[in-house]
């Protein structure tokens, strides 16, 4: 997806607000409490309710690895001045089927109707068009998650037909709206700011653990 491989906790994506960075084990707890409320969760694909023991090591385990490896970029998202207390997730990984990045993301309950979940996607495009030749991006999100929609919306996306996802966390197949965003599109909304990227040596204590 990438042209290479993020240098973990080294790699920032910072907006006016948020910082969004790789996970660490120490987001497990956290994790586990916001994406595992039935409000979040069943509105996603893979995250079941209820939530797990251990599947939260095993998430951050699996986004780091791939972050690491160029195969996809999966953050989590928290308040500048508050770093070690994430709201959600926001990543993007390859879509077989169109070889177009799929975004998708989860805020906790706490956090909605502040217009974070819209900050943050933004913050990830640009880096997602910024460093990759990627043409465009696409989304799903279930037809009865209009909340969703509208943050796409809000980021320049616009509806791309309808169809069905597979939802393993939701015992099958469910009818999704699908969206994509192109490159020139993009570009031409740039007046929403940008996002800073900010690499190099950080003071934040390193895991070895090798998204979503």
């Amino acid at each position: 997806m990438f042209t290479c491989g993020i240098i973990e906790d080294a790699f920032v994506i910072e907006t006016e607000r948020l910082a969004l960075r790789s996970p660490r084990l120490a987001d497990a707890a956290a994790i586990a409490c916001l994406a595992g409320d039935k409000a979040v969760a069943e509105m996603t694909a893979l995250v079941p309710h209820p939530y797990p023991p251990g599947l939260a090591e095993q998430f951050i385990t699996t986004a780091r690895a791939g972050n690491a490896a160029g195969q996809h970029l999966i953050l989590v998202a928290a308040f500048r001045h508050a770093p070690d207390d994430i709201i959600g997730a926001f990543g993007a990984t390859r879509e077989p089927e169109t070889s177009l990045p799929s975004v998708g993301y989860w805020l906790g309950r706490p956090y909605w109707g502040r217009g974070l979940a819209t900050e943050a996607l933004r913050g990830l495009i640009d880096v997602l068009f910024a460093r990759s030749d990627s043409r465009g991006l696409s989304a799903a999100v279930r037809v009865v998650n209009p909340a969703s929609r509208h943050v796409l919306e809000k980021c320049g996306f616009h509806h791309d037909g309808a169809g069905f996802m597979d939802f393993p966390a939701r015992g099958g197949r469910l009818p999704v709206d699908l969206f994509a965003l192109e490159r020139g599109i993009w570009a031409s909304l740039k007046q929403w700011g940008p996002a800073v990227v900010v690499e190099g040596v950080r003071n934040d204590t390193a895991l070895t653990a090798p998204l979503g």
